[in-house]
């Protein structure tokens, strides 16, 4: 619903929700069983959780408590990591232009998306091995989300198998793909999750192999005990052993060849809105509206595949020029403030989605953390569309930014 002046005002009541999530939150009616003590994060929930009002007090949090393997994991990008850094400082560099004496009384946060209602523009992004910071993993993030009422989007890579995420799911599902060597694997993936109830399908096309990721390497990543690759059970890997790293996984399912023949294809085996993640170049945002796909997530992969190319956020604007209103343009990478969002919409996107931040809340405090995350950033773009004399969606353009 819109909020009021009053809601905005009182900071604490816009983040109240969150602290009525209880391990025991219902799921499809019926109340779910009480986890246990996680064994990677220590108590439930820090001590410092109930003090947390922006990203940045989860992300300290979080690196507190993450085993150290986990933290190289999702700290780490690709090389130097200065598209890492860049992430960030682009969304600082963007000024704001507010305007004054608007009827701000009510902030309306809804949008449509791909056949969706939902209550603010902020998705979760797919991100693997969530077990790695929390023993209940994926269904923690999923049962965040749903009491945020944002929608998540399941990687190949979790740790949770994509049936069972969808059973704790109270919200809208998409999930992410990664084309497989095997086809026959692929299609029963794409199978398995339509019979799920999955509403999109979003296929990652930057990753023709893996990135320079010299900070895993140097950690020697390995899965931690009792984590996998759900998703990928039966699928054989090299010499025949577990996958236990991100390297292991892409030689055993990346293509030697992916094209657009490959997503002609997948899009002949769903009736599912198919979408691209990854990418960065308008041209190929053009390809895409043209192969009537439903729409493209520019994203340099939390700056982990390549390092140097632009921040997510920079090569938007080229890509909505191209092709904002004939598809879904979406963006991820760096988004930390609600005033990062009211800038992504501004440059024409149709929502964001985050990364790292599922991690900060699920390490500080399970389903509770991601949905407190979640809360803050609707919050705070609550407040910065009022503060810029926008009361809906709708009235976010280029004119918001500072020219």
């Amino acid at each position: 619903m819109p909020s009021t002046r009053r809601r905005l005002l009182l900071s604490a009541g816009a983040l109240a929700s969150a602290s009525l999530f209880t391990r025991c939150a219902s799921v499809g009616g019926a109340p779910a069983p009480e986890s246990a003590p996680d064994p990677f994060a220590g108590p439930l929930a820090d001590p410092a959780f109930a003090d947390a009002v922006s990203v940045s007090d989860l992300h300290a949090i979080a690196l507190r408590r993450m085993p150290p393997m986990a933290r190289e994991f999702i700290e780490g990008a690709a090389a130097d990591e200065i598209s890492l850094r860049w992430n960030r400082e682009a969304y600082d560099r963007i000024r704001l232009d507010p305007r004054v004496l608007r009827d701000v009384s009510r902030v309306d946060t809804r949008v449509k998306l791909l056949g969706l209602d939902l209550a603010f523009p902020v998705l979760l992004a797919p991100t693997a091995l969530h077990k790695l910071v929390h023993s209940d993993g994926e269904l923690a993030t999923v049962r965040g989300a749903g009491a945020a009422q944002a929608a998540m989007t399941l990687s190949t890579m979790s740790s949770v198998t994509l049936e069972d995420v969808a059973r704790a799911s109270s919200g809208p599902l998409w999930f992410q793909l990664y084309v497989q060597k095997d086809r026959g694997f692929t299609a029963e993936l794409v199978q398995r999750a339509e019979k799920a109830g999955y509403k999109a399908l979003v296929v990652t096309v930057d990753t023709p192999v893996g990135g320079a990721r010299n900070r895993q390497e140097r950690a020697k990543f390995r899965l931690l005990p009792g984590v996998e690759m759900a998703n990928l059970r039966g699928l054989p890997s090299p010499g025949g052993k577990k996958l236990d790293t991100e390297k292991d996984a892409f030689m055993s399912i990346l293509p030697e060849r992916l094209t657009w023949k490959d997503i002609e294809w997948l899009q002949s085996l769903t009736k599912l809105p198919v979408l691209l993640k990854g990418v960065l170049n308008a041209d190929d945002a053009e390809l895409a509206a043209k192969q009537g796909l439903a729409g493209v997530l520019v994203s340099n992969h939390g700056a982990r595949n390549l390092d140097t190319v632009p921040a997510s956020i920079d090569a938007l604007p080229r890509i909505t020029d191209k092709v904002g209103g004939r598809m879904v343009v979406l963006v991820d990478g760096g988004v930390r403030r609600g005033t990062d969002v009211l800038k992504a919409l501004a440059f024409g996107a149709n929502a964001v989605l985050v990364g790292r931040p599922i991690f900060y809340g699920l390490s500080s405090a399970g389903a509770e953390g991601v949905q407190q995350m979640l809360a803050i950033l609707r919050r705070e773009l609550e407040l910065a569309m009022a503060l810029t004399g926008r009361a809906s969606i709708a009235e976010i353009d280029r004119s918001v930014l500072w020219a």
